[in-house]
């Protein structure tokens, strides 16, 4: 069965506490080539088919349900395993 992945991410001009904080964490880590980090959220649909009718659903999903379209953008895509 295929997946469909829905990245959802703030938008640009939103602030991002917690991607903030792991920024923040990185040097006391060791970790020091990280210029900057953004926090989002990775949705994984198994669907029947992953033809246009199903990604159209998906993408009024996406936009309705699984982000807010006011702070975030979304990203729709067939996972490239089991399309």
């Amino acid at each position: 069965m295929p997946r469909i992945v829905v990245d959802v991410m703030p938008k640009a001009e939103i602030l991002d506490p917690q991607g903030k904080a792991v920024h923040g964490a990185l040097p006391r880590l060791g970790f020091h080539a990280v210029t900057d980090v953004r926090q989002g959220k990775r949705f994984e649909l198994q669907v029947a088919t992953a033809d246009e009718a199903t990604l159209a659903e998906v993408h009024q999903l996406a936009g309705t349900l699984l982000s807010n379209p006011v702070i975030e953008d979304y990203a729709v895509r067939i996972d490239g395993d089991d399309a």
